[in-house]
């Protein structure tokens, strides 16, 4: 893999910010976040350097808050299925 990146996905609002954070020296491009999210937020794409990574997709970007609100219910314990999954600790949200 070459030299990483921290690449983040996301937006700020009135009411918050609302990043998803991918660390490629953490990310091996395995897609186990692709699996585990239940709303599809991530995709798997080859970058500069054709090493296969984890990206949000272009077309979510702008809806994080809403549709990443499932796994992070108001009261109780958050189960971030994305960051579950990541064996390498790749992945981590703002909010």
């Amino acid at each position: 893999m070459a030299s990483g990146y921290i690449a983040q996905y996301g937006y700020n609002d009135g009411s918050g910010e609302y990043w998803i954070t991918i660390d490629s020296n953490f990310c091996d491009g395995c897609g186990s976040c692709v699996k585990a999210c239940p709303e599809h937020v991530f995709e798997v794409i080859p970058d500069d350097y054709d090493d296969n990574v984890s990206m949000v997709k272009e077309t979510v970007k702008k809806k994080l808050k809403y549709l990443c609100s499932s796994c992070k219910p108001i009261s109780g314990e958050r189960h971030l299925a994305c960051i579950e999954a990541c064996p390498l600790g790749g992945i981590s949200h703002s909010w």
